[in-house]
């Protein structure tokens, strides 16, 4: 299964012993996704972790031990930053990408981006899978089961959706623009910030959608579907592989300050790249970048 469009380019130059990366990622999505898709609606145990809107089910490790043991199929040496692998809260998570950031290769996993919609069978959930060479994203998937849609970048090659090229959209202000951002589960610190950035960016965008998946909501501004996307409080493996389909795409990603996107960022800022000053200018005055 496959996204990348047929040419008479050169072959991928993203390869271990002939064995490339983006085709690994693709059909580890891909099967990913279709479990989790079967699986709906029959999970039998919910775990809180952090918070109380903070969830976890057998179906979100199931998943990443799924994805661990392709991954480790065809590279057994590379080192696997998984969410379900790590304990909760935003120190341990920083803690672990410490530990792993450096090594030459990262795959950077989220077995279901969007559990709270995945137990509430809302279908707006993701496969997130993001390949880093130390410490730069060169892969990027995020494959959405109930649309059988997946979203595939990388590195210097564009981002695809159904074989063709994706671009961000054409909005050039903010009150043109559809903009994205969620409700973090961390309701000490990062839904206040998440909250004063919705309060203040609304009366300027054309409109606000939240809609419970960051990866896929980065995606959506790869695809065109949204100008900007923006959320106080996330993970590396929820954003690392939408940072790579919005660049190659044409698109811009930052923290929210403005500065530039790394993997430690967990306030993030993505956009068509035209809307971007405006929108980082509006979060930066109402006090609600997270700095």
């Amino acid at each position: 299964m496959s996204d990348l469009p047929l040419s008479n380019e050169p072959k991928p130059t993203f390869t271990v012993g002939g064995k490339s990366f983006t085709a690994v990622a693709i059909n580890t999505a891909a099967k990913a996704g279709e479990w989790i898709k079967l699986k709906l609606g029959t999970h039998e145990r919910l775990t809180l972790k952090s918070t109380p809107h903070d969830l976890v089910t057998e179906v979100d490790k199931g998943s990443e031990t799924m994805i661990r043991n392709l991954i480790k199929t065809h590279f057994p040496h590379h080192t696997i930053l998984g969410e379900e692998g790590v304990a909760p809260g935003a120190d341990a998570s920083a803690k672990a990408l410490e530990t792993m950031k450096d090594n030459e290769y990262l795959w950077i996993v989220d077995p279901i981006d969007g559990t709270t919609n995945y137990v509430h069978g809302f279908p707006f959930f993701s496969v997130s899978i993001a390949l880093a060479h130390r410490g730069e994203v060169i892969v990027g998937v995020v494959y959405d089961p109930c649309g059988d849609e997946l979203f595939v970048a990388e590195k210097g090659k564009g981002a695809y959706l159904k074989g063709k090229r994706m671009q961000v959209s054409g909005e050039a202000k903010l009150s043109d623009s559809l903009i994205a951002t969620g409700f973090p589960a961390d309701s000490d610190f990062a839904l206040p910030l998440n909250l004063k950035g919705v309060q203040a960016v609304a009366p300027k965008a054309r409109n606000i959608r939240v809609a419970g998946s960051a990866a896929l909501h980065m995606a959506y501004v790869a695809a065109g579907r949204l100008s900007g996307f923006w959320e106080i409080g996330l993970n590396s493996w929820d954003i690392a592989a939408g940072s790579l389909l919005v660049s190659e795409a044409g698109g811009r990603v930052t923290d929210t300050s403005g500065q530039p996107y790394t993997l430690a960022v967990r306030h993030v800022l993505a956009t068509n790249g035209t809307v971007h000053d405006e929108l980082q200018t509006t979060l930066s005055e109402a006090g609600a970048t997270g700095a």
